[in-house]
């Protein structure tokens, strides 16, 4: 809303009640597109039909729009997440074998220390 524009108490009852009926008769429109390919889950596709036989054509391109943009959105977390997880796996990795190093490192001073002894007596 533009600055300096009141709503009364009212209005935001009424535009509140006819949003709710928008969305109930919007899904009831998609369940039937759901419903007539024989799933019980609506999608992306059925609301887009829905709005179409709603007549609110001027709302598929947009929503398209925010459609494409959430899943791109999605897409780049999930890769964030792969990224994220195959570096922590690379970091356990190194931290192992930084561990294996040591131990190794370690036996091998004991067995010089233990030489050294031998060769002392």
């Amino acid at each position: 809303l533009p600055d300096g524009v009141n709503i009364s108490k009212e209005a935001r009852s009424a535009i509140s009640r006819a949003a709710s009926v928008f969305v109930l008769y919007a899904t009831s429109c998609a369940n039937n597109f759901a419903m007539k390919g024989k799933r019980k889950t609506l999608n992306a596709g059925d609301v887009l039909s829905a709005m179409e036989e709603m007549e609110f054509q001027r709302f598929v391109a947009p929503l398209k729009e925010s459609l494409e943009a959430y899943r791109r959105e999605q897409k780049g977390k999930k890769e964030a997440r792969k990224d994220k997880d195959k570096k922590a796996d690379s970091e356990e990795q190194d931290k192992s074998r930084e561990e294996e190093n040591e131990d190794d490192d370690e036996r091998m001073e004991e067995e010089e220390q233990n030489e050294e002894e031998e060769v002392d007596n």
